[in-house]
């Protein structure tokens, strides 16, 4: 007997995710994600949101990694989101709204092209990243040994979800981040494990950082939103670049902008990739 799923796949700077629509209702089956955002054997993706209702706020948003695990928080998701809701629910092109998360409500504006969502404000914590050693300190600009011999400068901090962002003067592409960055995701002094970004601040393009990202649960990424947030909050704390960059991935450029009330918006373009019906028998 079939079990049919319909999925509606978004993409914002190469993070893909599927969409399944519980506006008007949940959907009682339990998806495979795993199989769902496989790649090659599924119809693959990033992650997997269930768009809803709110309680506290008029939609509601949650992310399943690909591998399956649940996350907390997703700024390009959170933006896919978005262009969904513009797309499907009649939210304005150029309205905005507020969208419940594990993480908490994130205020989005749309345009006609794409969206902007206010990410919160970072936190430096052990406690909040997590990360282990007393709740208070903080890990910023610290040496990190990626590997024997090879140290970076690292700052720890939380956007919603861990991030260990890794400053360099190299390319992001010398690091063979498939060695690298399952180690660093498990880390030790990561219990909840943390994504992980190589970022290079360009000294001859001012405001543009360029990054290679392994996000935790997923592996590397064309994009991750949080992860621009981390980078550019990092490098601005260290006195390296201005309030607002231009944050460069394999999949294109999000800007980030850090306001002097310390909240952190995310933006850049949003599009719909395709929709799918699959039979969910067939992926198990």
């Amino acid at each position: 007997m079939s079990r049919l799923l319909t999925v509606a796949k978004y993409q914002a700077s190469g993070n893909d995710f599927l969409i399944v629509d519980e506006v008007d209702g949940r959907c009682e089956d339990t998806p495979d994600v795993p199989g769902l955002c496989d790649r090659w054997l599924g119809v693959g993706a990033d992650g997997l949101i269930r768009v809803s209702r709110g309680d506290r706020a008029p939609f509601r948003f949650d992310l399943t990694n690909a591998d399956g695990s649940p996350a907390a928080i997703s700024g390009n998701g959170m933006r896919c989101v978005a262009g969904f809701l513009r797309d499907r629910h009649g939210v304005p092109a150029n309205g905005e709204m507020d969208v419940e998360s594990p993480a908490g409500i994130r205020h989005v504006w749309l345009t006609l092209d794409g969206a902007t969502v206010a990410m919160g404000q970072p936190n430096f914590t052990k406690a909040a990243i997590p990360m282990r050693g007393p709740a208070w300190e903080t890990f910023a600009q610290q040496p990190f040994e990626v590997e024997e011999g090879r140290t970076l400068t690292a700052t720890a901090l939380s956007m919603g979800n861990p991030h260990l962002v890794l400053l360099t003067q190299e390319d992001p592409f010398a690091f063979d981040l498939e060695r690298l960055g399952p180690s660093l995701e498990h880390d030790e002094r990561f219990p909840e494990r943390t994504n992980v970004e190589f970022a290079r601040v360009r000294s001859d393009e001012p405001g543009v950082i360029d990054v290679r990202v392994w996000e935790r649960g997923v592996g590397e990424t064309l994009a991750c939103g949080t992860g621009a947030c981390a980078v550019a909050v990092a490098a601005n704390e260290a006195g390296l670049s201005p309030a607002t960059v231009r944050v460069r991935f394999r999949g294109g450029s999000l800007t980030v902008e850090r306001r002097d009330d310390g909240e952190v918006l995310l933006g850049g373009a949003v599009s719909h990739v395709f929709d799918a019906t699959v039979d969910l028998e067939e992926l198990e």
